[in-house]
């Protein structure tokens, strides 16, 4: 017996010693060169903290950081009502409710949808998360994207806002409303007809209360995943707007007054790139004296509903293919409504 307690006790003190020599107790040496990263660690991060500090005091670099902040901290409160609408809407709203508020055919229930984005005092940050939540709860994709383009354009504090920029004249006012409530309903009536389920592609989440489960906790996670995903995609949006601002030169714009429907495209296209929220666009608008006053209307309505930072939003809530194709139709058909309302009111 002792022999064999003695026998296995050498096998282990052998099988020991052969870890040990495969390298169970050997150390991995350090690189020749450790004395040089040493260095490159030590130096590399200050200089270029020093360096980025430097470029940061250039007056181009303080003029982007301060639109970049200043349109990120203008939608931030109404993206988060918006989220919190959303979550609202999914977690305590039952999908009976919007079977009796909508006609039940998707071509009635279309103009109904953007009458009632009158509702929601907020600018397209925060009519993104609620039109997904929408679509999640069964309403028909065109109503909720009737409702995700009125919604920021015809709210009362919106057109409060209008009508304190172009004070006197209340055919502005006039000509917002009707403008952008019909582009939105034709928008929602040209998804009904050409729309294709697999151009949208909602963000994967649960949608609606299920049984057993806590209505306060389902609130806080959908307002927590619409809130992180869509704030990202905003300040995406923030940063283009902010070096559009800042890369074209102010004289630019003198140049494209004096041709009416130059001006148009001009400032259509200036509305998509300055992201400016729907309740500020007005003065903005206002500014620009030089500009006709269809190419200002024209504006305030592209504004709302086309800009880097609502295609960014809408990119990340329905998918790149929805949102490249939705926002190309609205910039269209939000120029033709402007251009026929406008020529007729103002």
């Amino acid at each position: 017996m002792e022999k064999t307690v003695a026998l296995v006790a050498g096998e282990q003190e052998a099988a020991g010693a052969v870890a040990g020599a495969e390298g169970g107790d050997v150390r991995p040496e350090p690189p020749r060169s450790w004395p040089l990263l040493l260095l490159v660690a030590a130096v590399v991060p200050g200089t270029v903290v020093i360096l980025l500090g430097r470029w940061g005091d250039a007056p181009a670099v303080q003029a982007w950081r301060t639109v970049c902040l200043a349109v990120t901290v203008q939608a931030l409160p109404f993206l988060l009502l918006g989220t919190a609408l959303s979550g609202a809407i999914n977690a305590f709203v039952p999908e009976r409710v919007f079977s009796r508020l909508l006609p039940p055919r998707a071509v009635l229930a279309v103009p109904v949808a953007g009458v009632a984005g009158v509702v929601l005092p907020g600018c397209e940050c925060a009519s993104v998360p609620v039109a997904g939540s929408l679509i999640g709860r069964g309403v028909a994709p065109g109503a909720a994207f009737a409702f995700l383009l009125s919604a920021p354009a015809i709210n009362p504090v919106v057109l409060t806002a209008t009508a304190v920029a172009f004070p006197g004249n209340p055919a502005m006012v006039l000509a917002r409303l009707v403008a952008s409530l019909v582009t939105a309903v034709v928008m929602g009536w040209l998804w009904l007809r050409f729309g294709r389920a697999e151009w949208l592609a909602p963000a994967v989440r649960h949608t609606g209360h299920r049984e057993g489960h806590n209505r306060w906790n389902e609130f806080r996670l959908g307002f927590q995943h619409d809130f992180l995903h869509a704030g990202g995609f905003l300040v995406l949006g923030a940063m283009a707007a902010a070096t559009f601002n800042v890369a074209v030169p102010r004289s630019v714009l003198d140049t494209f007054t004096g041709v009416p429907w130059v001006s148009v495209l001009f400032l259509a296209g200036l509305a998509v790139l300055l992201a400016v929220c729907s309740e500020a666009d007005a003065f903005l608008a206002a500014s620009l004296t030089g500009f006709p006053a269809v190419a200002r209307l024209t504006f305030m309505v592209v504004g709302p509903m086309v800009d880097l930072k609502l295609i960014a939003l809408q990119a990340g809530t329905f998918g790149r293919a929805f949102a490249v194709r939705f926002s190309a139709a609205t910039l269209v058909v939000a120029v033709a409504c402007s251009s026929v309302v406008g020529g007729v009111l103002l």
